[in-house]
């Protein structure tokens, strides 16, 4: 059990025993525990439980991947991510908080499904029943970029299978230089199951490339307390080198949690970004290699829906100083895909 998930059982039994009348010396753990468990037939890895005991207030399931969650009925329902043998137990507790527990093992199968998606094989502009478009300066950005987004086919475009997103030096609108940011916000959000894309970076002195996602609240909460997830961030300055961060209060800017992993051929061949999100972690991958894992909990901000955000800056807070002799770079991506 995380540390999170015990700070909330210990409050929870802390108002039980206030409530509870037998004394420290009548108090008797539950018994006659049983556990049922119902697996779903329809490999989407949902399990129904069950427990019951005598005596039992409470009832604590620890779902055998580190999830655990309360019941006082004992009755729950989860949704497992991953195929497997897990080894689930439940512990029944009394008024006194004395307790009983049991374990079963269960055997899941998850057939993971692509439910949203973008091949980008048909061309002109993106899918507008999938993308919109943030138009406008730094001024709305807050990372002192300087870069002015359009909708313009000059900036954004899908040809020959792929998305492009082209950053230009050019004088528009009272900015050095144009690009895009493109996002699903009110077409396409989820919660939890794997995000990927394959993409090729541009290089370039000053760029900044991201693939990420926003909370569906971001317009009421604000930023950061609608939660950010950086799947990929590269910039040129610190060529090859690929972050994944995460922000949530207290962790904005570049107070972010996150890791990074050095990837040799990031701007000259496309390369598979992948977050894998459940209620327990979020894992980072680059072609199927895990090289960061962030421990995700019940206090933060990312367990509700989040939308997708593709775009590529120029300069700012993170991206740096600009390369004089720069003139244009494109962000290549052949796919994005939701499975779960």
């Amino acid at each position: 059990m995380n540390k999170l998930s015990f700070l909330a059982v210990v409050m929870i039994f802390a108002a039980l025993s206030c409530k509870k009348t037998d004394s420290p010396d009548t108090d008797v753990a539950p018994t006659n525990l049983i556990l049922n468990a119902t697996v779903s037939t329809d490999s989407s890895g949902t399990v129904s439980f069950s427990a019951a005991a005598t005596g039992a207030v409470v009832y604590i399931f620890n779902f055998g991947n580190s999830v655990t969650a309360v019941s006082e009925t004992g009755v729950i329902d989860y949704h497992y991510l991953a195929s497997g043998i897990y080894s689930v137990t439940v512990v029944a507790k009394s008024g006194g908080g004395k307790s009983v527990s049991v374990s079963k093992t269960i055997t899941v199968k998850v057939v993971q499904g692509i439910f949203w998606s973008d091949e980008f094989d048909i061309a002109g502009p993106p899918d507008p029943t999938k993308w919109g478009y943030d138009i406008g300066a730094n001024n709305g950005w807050g990372n002192n970029e300087k870069e002015y987004y359009t909708k313009r086919s000059d900036n954004v475009i899908v040809s020959d299978g792929t998305l492009k997103i082209m950053l230009k030096k050019e004088s528009y609108q009272g900015s050095e230089y144009t690009s895009a940011r493109i996002l699903t916000k009110g077409k396409f959000s989820f919660k939890y199951g794997k995000i990927e894309a394959r993409i090729k970076l541009p290089a370039g002195g000053g760029t900044w490339p991201a693939f990420w996602m926003l909370g569906d609240n971001f317009s009421t909460a604000g930023w950061p307390a609608c939660g950010e997830i950086d799947i990929m961030e590269h910039v040129g300055n610190q060529l090859n080198r690929v972050f994944s961060t995460m922000h949530y209060p207290n962790h904005s800017g570049g107070n972010g949690v996150g890791g990074f992993v050095m990837n040799p051929t990031a701007t000259t061949e496309f390369h598979v970004y992948k977050c894998e999100w459940s209620a327990a972690t979020l894992k980072f991958f680059i072609d199927d290699n895990l090289y960061y894992t962030f421990a995700n909990a019940s206090t933060m901000p990312f367990n509700q829906n989040f939308f997708i955000i593709l775009n590529l800056a120029m300069g700012g807070n993170f991206g740096g100083s600009v390369d004089p002799n720069f003139s244009s770079g494109q962000m290549e991506v052949d796919y994005v895909r939701v499975s779960q």
